[in-house]
């Protein structure tokens, strides 16, 4: 079963009177609990495919699917349902509210889903002991490292069981070591829990430690394949 298909997938955008067509007919399938890069060098349309697939925006035309359900023509709620139930978010920059410590910043996605609190704090030490943060549970963000708070950031990530990870340039702010550890913990995930992961990336060699590496230019896939292990 695909958890990621498109069809024909198009996206343009008005840049005053002038269109940009970003992408250019994507035609894509990606299947449960696989580990896939997207890559490109900037301007191929990388982050606007990462936008469609992370429902945070729709194509102009075509259609795209998650699990069998076309999200193409879903209501901004409905797509919102879609990223909370479905999705979880990794980015570049860490995006942890400075105020909360760990264990909050990790159970907000299951309170805005409408979980009692001490259900969401009993869910995020689970996820904290994962990602090997078990120790750091009142700690803010500017009390832990980069890779500390990526850690916190991909335990928020799953905190609601999501059955995609959408990891935008995750590595971007680490250095080599800890990025490296950051990998380790997706390829841990993606193996022992099946997860779907996908990670967009501008470095060939971030993308070499997926299994499959899909490379777009200018709004096209050129390259579609397989990594041997």
């Amino acid at each position: 079963m695909n958890s990621i298909e498109t069809k024909n997938l198009f996206k343009t955008y008005k840049m005053g009177e002038m269109e940009v067509q970003a992408l250019k007919g994507i035609n894509l399938k990606i299947e449960k609990g696989e580990f896939v890069a997207i890559t490109g060098t900037s301007g191929s349309g990388k982050s606007t495919l990462m936008h469609l697939i992370g429902c945070l925006d729709v194509p102009s035309s075509g259609d795209f699917f998650i699990d069998n359900k076309n999200v193409s023509k879903m209501t901004k709620n409905e797509l919102a349902k879609i990223r909370n139930k479905k999705i979880g978010f990794v980015f570049q920059k860490f995006y942890l509210l400075p105020d909360l410590n760990a264990i909050d910043n990790i159970a907000l996605p299951m309170l805005y889903a409408g979980q009692p609190e001490s259900i969401a704090r009993k869910k995020a030490m689970e996820i904290l002991k994962m990602v090997d943060l078990y120790d750091r549970t009142q700690h803010y963000p500017y009390q832990l490292s980069g890779g500390q708070q990526q850690r916190v950031a991909i335990a928020r990530a799953l905190i609601n069981n999501p059955s995609l990870i959408l990891a935008d340039e995750p590595t971007g702010n680490l250095d080599s070591e800890t990025g490296n550890a950051i990998l380790d913990l997706f390829t841990k995930l993606n193996n022992k829990k099946a997860v779907t992961v996908i990670l967009v990336t501008h470095e060939s060699e971030i993308a070499q430690r997926t299994k499959r590496i899909i490379e777009l230019l200018d709004g096209k896939i050129i390259s579609d394949k397989e990594i041997k292990k």
